[in-house]
């Protein structure tokens, strides 16, 4: 998709959404892409392509069939469309400054030489991530289900960078900044902020992805973990950490990203709460890899169907299989636990017994007995945020 063609579809998505705001807000399940661009970015395979600047690439249905997601295969999602092009890296460098006794400025040999090295295998999930479930049309993205993966992950803790900053007393917050850019010097740029407290020893400052180099696309040549948080936080091209005492009001935190501050975090189109809060952690969800809805299955044959769950690090209880659109569920099979806010890989054997369309619902639960909704009962929110539907496959059987 070029530019100029998402941005009409933004234009054509926003009107639709004014025009129709007094339509009845519903929820189905996030739309399906089956066209894979025929144009590959740096270190990519062919991706499902939202974008080309800034780079928003999709992962596609199948790779969920495994729990880790290859790098060449892990989604993209870029705010500003100005991402350096190159990087010297003996001379980057992060910084560490403001409310800090002892400033820093880090080279990535530094990180590897003087921290202790950690290892963390998290899912990495943009809030957005099956936005194209609501209607009318919400704002962002309208991603199907792939912007999402997982990945083993390296680097050092952010506490530990923090405590060798020495930190005032009156020190409360964490602002995080990237090396990508906006167009114009009026937008904001990407800065995220943390509160102390939520910098827990989990929370990591990551040079590699699954054994190798984070990849360009992914934030090289360092960006942060969070694991069990949306992916909003994960600050890419991470080149600047400033300690304040005061929370700063920022764009990317006080307006973007939020959701409605009331139990069922929804609204109508045409009553937009006023009382908002940011998204924080995920809630449990699951996707079918395999079989997809271009799967051409035979009669009688055993089939082994494959995908994977997760949530904010409760961990995976069980994943239930319905081939009925809903009205029974029998149990798959879970796969180890690599880590509790790693993928988990679930599998369930059947043997279709009629010729034409079965489809297939994967409900997962986790330890804390939260499960799936059905789509239908997940209600809007104008940002399109937080979908975990019960996910839905329909196959041919010949």
């Amino acid at each position: 998709m070029q530019r100029r063609d998402f941005f009409k579809l933004s234009l054509v998505a926003s009107a639709f959404t004014l025009s129709n705001s007094a339509l009845r807000a519903r929820t189905g399940q996030p739309r399906e892409y089956g066209e894979i661009s025929k144009i590959t970015f740096p270190e990519k395979r062919a991706l499902i392509t939202h974008s080309d600047r800034p780079p928003l690439l999709e992962t596609p249905r199948d790779v969920f069939s495994k729990s880790i997601t290859p790098n060449d295969e892990f989604f993209v999602r870029w705010h500003m469309p100005r991402i350096p092009t190159h990087t010297y890296i003996s001379t980057y460098r992060i910084s560490v400054n403001g409310y800090v006794n002892n400033p820093l400025s880090l080279s990535i040999e530094d990180l590897k030489n003087n921290y202790e090295q950690v290892e963390l295998t998290a899912v990495m999930q943009c809030g957005g991530n099956s936005r194209s479930a609501f209607s009318p049309t919400t704002s962002g993205i309208q991603w199907g289900n792939g912007a999402m993966g997982c990945a083993k992950w390296k680097g050092v803790r952010l506490k530990d960078i923090l405590k060798s900053a020495a930190l005032k007393d009156d020190a409360k917050w964490i602002g995080l900044n990237g090396d990508d850019k906006p167009v114009l010097n009026k937008m904001p740029n990407f800065v995220r902020e943390l509160e102390l407290h939520e910098v827990k020893d989990d929370v990591i400052v990551a040079y590699e992805m699954n054994g190798e180099d984070l990849p360009y696309l992914n934030g090289y040549p360092l960006r942060l973990i969070i694991p069990g948080m949306y992916a909003d936080s994960w600050v890419k091209m991470l080149s600047n950490i400033t300690v304040s005492k005061e929370y700063k009001e920022l764009f990317f935190m006080d307006t973007a990203y939020r959701i409605p501050d009331n139990e069922c975090e929804c609204e109508t189109p045409d009553n937009l709460s006023s009382k908002t809060k940011p998204i924080t952690t995920m809630n449990v969800k699951s996707i079918i890899g395999y079989p997809t809805s271009k799967s051409l299955i035979n009669m009688d044959s055993k089939v082994t169907l494959r995908g994977v769950a997760f949530d904010n690090g409760s961990g995976i209880k069980e994943v239930l299989i319905s081939l009925d659109k809903g009205k029974s569920w029998q149990s798959a099979i879970l796969g180890n636990e690599t880590s509790s806010y790693a993928f988990r890989a679930f599998k369930f054997s059947f043997v279709p017994k009629r010729k034409g369309k079965i489809t297939i619902m994967s409900k997962a639960i986790n330890r804390l007995g939260e499960a799936q909704p059905f789509a239908k009962e997940i209600e809007w929110n104008h940002g399109g945020y937080k979908y975990n539907g019960i996910d839905s496959v329909t196959i041919k059987v010949v």
